[in-house]
C-alpha cells in the first residue's frame, strides 16, 4: 500500500493564533494593520522569500507602524509568537511538508477577495511586495507563473487584463484553492533549495601495472 501522506502541519497551536488574534484585532494596532489571516499569509511568504527581510521592516510594515504594546513583556510575546510562525514554515516547508492554512480551501462560489482566502492571498503578496527584486530576479518568467495563483487569490490584481481570463473562471479558481498548500511548497523548493548538481562521472582506473616477477 503506498504511503500516506502526512497532513498539513500547523505553523502554531490554536491557544497562540487566538492570542495573535486578539492582539491584532485589538485597538491598539493600527486599523491598517494585517488581520491574522493577512499575517498569516504575509509571514509564509517571508518564509519562502528568496531572501531574509529585517525584522524591523516586516514588522513594521505588518503592524503599519508601532503597536501601543502594554510593556515590554507583551511586545515580546507577540513578536514572538510572529517570528515562530514563520520559523515554523520554514521548518515544515524544509521538511518537504505541506502547511496546514487558516480556512477551508474551498471558495463556495465567493469571488476569492470575499473570502478569508483572499484576505491571506493578499498578505502573502505584501509580503512579496516587500522585496519585489529579489522574486523576479533569476528566471522573472517562472518566479511569475509561481506567483499567479496567489496574485489571482489576492483580488489585488483584478483590473489587469490579462488575469480577468482566470479570475472569471470560477473552476479554475477552485483548483488553485485546493493546491495552495502545494504551491506555496513549490514556491519554497523554487527558491530556498537549490537543483542538485549532477554528480560527477567517476574516472575509469586504470589497471594497476604488476611489477616484474623475480627470475
Amino acid at each position: 500500500m503506498p504511503d500516506t501522506p502526512p497532513p498539513p502541519q500547523p505553523l502554531l497551536d490554536d491557544d497562540a493564533l487566538d492570542r495573535l488574534d486578539d492582539f491584532l484585532e485589538s485597538d491598539r494596532v493600527s486599523a491598517d494593520g494585517l488581520d491574522l489571516i493577512g499575517s498569516h499569509g504575509f509571514l509564509v511568504a517571508l518564509a519562502v522569500a528568496p531572501r531574509e527581510v529585517d525584522p524591523t521592516i516586516w514588522v513594521a510594515e505588518l503592524f503599519h507602524g508601532e503597536p501601543d504594546f502594554a510593556d515590554e513583556a507583551e511586545r515580546q510575546e507577540v513578536l514572538g509568537l510572529l517570528e515562530t510562525l514563520k520559523d515554523n514554515a520554514i521548518a515544515a516547508l524544509d521538511e518537504g511538508l505541506l502547511p496546514e492554512l487558516p480556512f477551508d480551501l474551498e471558495l463556495g462560489g465567493l469571488a476569492p477577495a470575499e473570502t478569508p482566502i483572499g484576505d491571506w492571498c493578499a498578505g502573502f503578496m505584501e509580503g512579496v511586495f516587500l522585496d519585489e527584486p529579489a522574486w523576479f530576479e533569476g528566471d522573472e518568467e517562472a518566479s511569475a507563473t509561481l506567483l499567479l495563483p496567489f496574485m489571482t487569490l489576492s483580488g489585488l490584481f483584478d483590473d489587469e487584463p490579462d488575469m480577468a481570463d482566470l479570475a472569471n473562471d470560477p473552476e479554475r479558481l477552485e483548483s488553485l484553492v485546493r493546491q495552495l498548500p502545494e504551491l506555496v511548497l513549490d514556491l519554497y523548493l523554487h527558491y530556498r533549495v537549490p537543483p542538485e548538481k549532477p554528480k560527477p562521472i567517476p574516472r575509469k582506473k586504470k589497471p594497476a601495472r604488476r611489477g616484474k616477477g623475480k627470475s
